[in-house]
């Protein structure tokens, strides 16, 4: 069936399901206090962190952070869509679902989102027939050939060209009757100035088409022939392209991925079509930018196992530690790869052969292994450098998802350091968080919330302690549509996570606190988008009644926001009884210094990018808006 279930029938099934009969139905539970408690199914533990809310319709683990009502518990548990879980429980409870037409604005977006990917395969077919065809891709062919690429591998990954003519493209999709604004919305022309036309994004470069989980064009890459700079440019950010989630070669290696549990991430697209080439066909690439959780709950989905292939220079190394965090918290076994120095895959696998590649990937060893080697060469064998190095390593420990692990890999830092290992423990347990003052009944008490590593530490002011407000530990966000077996370690929430979850609860059932937020904009209240667009969606509803219902919320939230929405409601009301106003500007507060330091983490990016590009007046401009900001945020 195709028809759109009604928003007055999935509010019904929603209200004659019981969540707990339904959970009951898969894992035993047992009632503590208001909730019922069961083990986990969607990560591994030996505690009970799963409780299922029947007052209010709603399952939030505490160990892992998934959560919403009975219908993300199905999508999870069955990895079904919305509408068939939605059928599933209609079953149950003896509902027939009449369903009907979608409306005509939900019709508008999503021929909007069916235009652009026509766009997109339109210009893919235009870019794909030029390379292997036409006379002005002839330097583009054999740049190709002299890298050992053939006409298989163009068709295979559909390949492109884009002519140096600057409206090759532009005039493409003008004769086939694009709109021409939905055409800049995929970001593949922008319109010229002064009265010209529109031109091409991409010119006189090789194009890799990005593809989405479903085999959709949803952006590009484009190489230049030469050593010009920039050597790659990516489509910019779009309704249906967000660079933070898609992962290039994903789709062609997904069903290997698939069978042997195991993934090789890379940075290049030359990187992934080498091996390929070599026959290892379960690699992904980054699409110009780092590892992200949205990534590493993608590829739990697929696999156990990550194997990180980066450049062996000091810029790949941190890239392999930066990739470290998202993943290792993802409940990934992750180790890196070691090639010579200077070698990439593509010219390593041409010197040495496949045999010899197959060889270093099992040797790959544990990521954080090679993080302790290079944090201890680093800092040097002094007294002093062994310390700070110990510290560093000690804090970083907490990414570590496994008990055991953690506690040999501090055997050996204190083996290696000379450092009492009890103290190299008590330097893990200092980043727990304080007891808080009122526990749920029932629940371990904690948030739910995303994590973002920790702003450098040389160029920011202390952070002063934040409120906790009956508050203690953030969880990891939902772990993707089908149920997985990892560790989950609770981690302690950023002070922006709990200041925006109580903003979120005064919304839920303060009237005054969603124009104040409506009045202000929801820009100065949420940093992250996932509960910024939650603060939007309760700004609309109206100011004349204090609560918000449940079910109107649930309606509209994805589920993403059901579970940060889950997690805020079971918890125990009182302990949100503080003083609005008081909240409201401690949270304007925490919201505004976390915009200027995801803004330094962005300029220190920026800087390695230009520094690399060798691009001097770039990297001095980005350095002295960074030195500004760092002032700002000393004040």
């Amino acid at each position: 069936m195709t028809g759109r279930i009604s928003e007055e029938t999935i509010r019904e099934i929603r209200e004659r399901a019981d969540i707990v009969e339904v959970v009951s139905s898969y894992l035993p539970l047992k009632r503590s206090g208001g909730n019922h408690q069961g083990l986990c199914p969607f990560h591994a533990e030996k505690t009970p962190s799963f409780n299922v809310n029947a007052p209010r319709q709603i399952f939030h683990c505490f160990g892992c952070g998934v959560g919403g009502d009975v219908f993300s518990f199905l999508m999870r548990m069955e990895g079904m869509a919305f509408p068939d879980a939605v059928r599933r429980v209609a079953e149950r409870v003896g509902i027939e679902i009449a369903e009907e037409t979608i409306s005509p604005e939900e019709e508008r977006r999503r021929k909007e989102r069916e235009d652009l990917f026509r766009i997109n395969e339109v210009a893919c077919a235009f870019y794909h027939q030029i390379l292997l065809e036409a006379p002005e891709a002839s330097a583009a062919r054999r740049y190709l050939r002299e890298r050992g690429y053939d006409g298989d591998t163009a068709r295979t990954f559909r390949l492109g060209f884009a002519p140096g003519r600057w409206e090759a493209l532009a005039g493409h999709l003008a004769q086939k009757g694009f709109d021409v604004r939905q055409v800049r919305e995929t970001g593949l022309i922008r319109p010229g100035k002064e009265n010209r036309g529109d031109y091409d994004l991409f010119r006189n470069r090789i194009l890799f088409p990005i593809l989405d989980v479903s085999g959709k064009v949803t952006a590009f890459g484009g190489r230049v022939l030469d050593d010009s700079l920039p050597k790659y440019i990516n489509s910019p950010e779009s309704p249906i392209y967000h660079k933070g989630r898609v992962l290039y070669g994903f789709s062609q290696a997904r069903e290997t991925m698939r069978k042997s549990d195991e993934v090789i991430v890379v940075e290049g697209y030359f990187d992934l079509l080498a091996l390929h080439r070599a026959g290892f066909a379960n690699v992904v690439a980054t699409c110009g930018t780092a590892l992200t959780e949205d990534h590493a709950r993608l590829l739990k989905r697929y696999v156990k196992r990550v194997k990180l292939l980066f450049d062996q220079d000091r810029a790949g190394q941190k890239a392999t530690f930066r990739a470290m965090e998202p993943l290792l918290t993802g409940g990934l076994s992750v180790s890196s790869v070691a090639l010579d120095a200077g070698e990439d895959p593509d010219s390593f696998i041409a010197a040495k052969g496949a045999e010899e590649f197959r060889t270093r990937l099992d040797a790959a060893r544990p990521v954080f292994e090679v993080y302790i080697d290079s944090v201890l060469q680093a800092h040097g064998d002094a007294i002093e450098g062994r310390a700070r190095a110990a510290e560093e390593i000690a804090a970083s420990l907490t990414l570590v998802p496994s008990d055991i692990e953690r506690s040999l890999y501090l055997k050996a830092l204190s083996e290696r350091t000379g450092l009492d290992a009890e103290l190299l423990k008590a330097k893990v347990v200092k980043k727990a968080p304080a007891p808080a003052a009122k526990p749920v009944r029932g629940a371990p008490r904690t948030e739910a919330g995303g994590h973002h590593p920790p702003p450098p530490q040389e160029d920011l002011p202390p952070q002063e302690e934040y409120p906790a407000y009956g508050v203690e530990q953030e969880q990891p966000e939902p772990r993707g549509q089908r149920p997985v077996r990892s560790p989950a370690r609770p981690k302690e929430p950023t002070r922006e996570q709990k200041a925006q979850d109580w903003v979120l609860r005064l919304m839920m059932f303060d009237a005054k606190t969603r124009g104040v937020v409506a009045g202000e904009g929801v820009e100065s209240f949420f940093v992250e988008p996932v509960r910024r667009a939650m603060g939007g969606i309760l700004a609309e509803f109206s100011l004349e009644n204090d609560e918000v219902e449940e079910a109107q919320l649930l309606s509209r939230f994805d589920e993403e926001q059901k579970a940060v929405f889950s997690g805020i409601l079971v918890k125990d009301e009182e302990a949100f009884a503080e003083d609005r106003e008081r909240i409201l500007q401690d949270c304007r507060l925490v919201v505004a210094k976390e915009s200027l330091r995801r803004r330094v983490r962005e300029l220190d990016e920026q800087i390695r990018q230009a520094e690399q590009a060798g691009d001097s007046s770039r990297q001095a401009a980005l350095q002295t808006e960074r030195l500004q900001l760092s002032r700002d945020l000393k004040k």
